[in-house]
């Protein structure tokens, strides 16, 4: 499998494709920033990243949950880092908004737990790149059902939500 550089968004890196703060509460953010901070240790090799994760998860559903939680992040997130055929970006560490990447992977989870297969497999295609997309799927139905195991439970109108409108089309190369 080629393995391709992601990026950590900065000034310009994002294209602008922010989504507002606001639309993002509870699980969603825990979600997007375990997301991000999880991609972000694999590509410095920082585990001050997945620290951080890993507080927000135990300060949120406790140390016992979190153990769970985290390790399936972890392997969500891992194969996703493994089978991306494009460049995913995801905002700086401090930032309060979610770029489009982030808002896919929150997205995927939340149709994981809503059983909106379509949409979750839409949500793999696009963050991936092409159709390698089982193992990935698999990670986010492991993580999203000990979410929901912790009280986690996306919105289910986060899985029809404008980050499944902002997605790459389809090409043939990506299938």
């Amino acid at each position: 499998m080629r393995r391709l550089r992601t990026v950590s968004g900065g000034d310009g890196a994002l294209g602008g494709a922010l989504a507002p703060a606001v639309d993002h509460q509870g699980p969603e953010r825990l979600v997007g920033f375990g997301f991000r901070l999880w991609l972000n240790g694999f590509r410095t090799g920082d585990i001050s990243n997945w620290e951080k994760a890993w507080s927000a998860y135990a300060g949120t559903i406790g140390a016992d949950a979190a153990r769970t939680a985290v390790g399936q992040l972890s392997c969500w997130v891992r194969a996703i880092d493994c089978y991306a055929q494009r460049e995913l970006k995801t905002a700086p560490n401090d930032c309060a908004q979610f770029c489009q990447d982030e808002c896919v992977a929150i997205a995927m989870i939340a149709a994981c737990q809503h059983n909106a297969c379509p949409a979750m497999r839409a949500c793999a295609f696009s963050l991936l790149g092409c159709s390698m997309i089982d193992e990935v799927v698999q990670g986010a139905e492991s993580f999203a059902a000990t979410m929901r195991g912790a009280d986690q439970v996306l919105l289910p109108s986060y899985v029809h939500g404008a980050s499944l409108l902002a997605m790459r089309p389809a090409t043939p190369i990506s299938q």
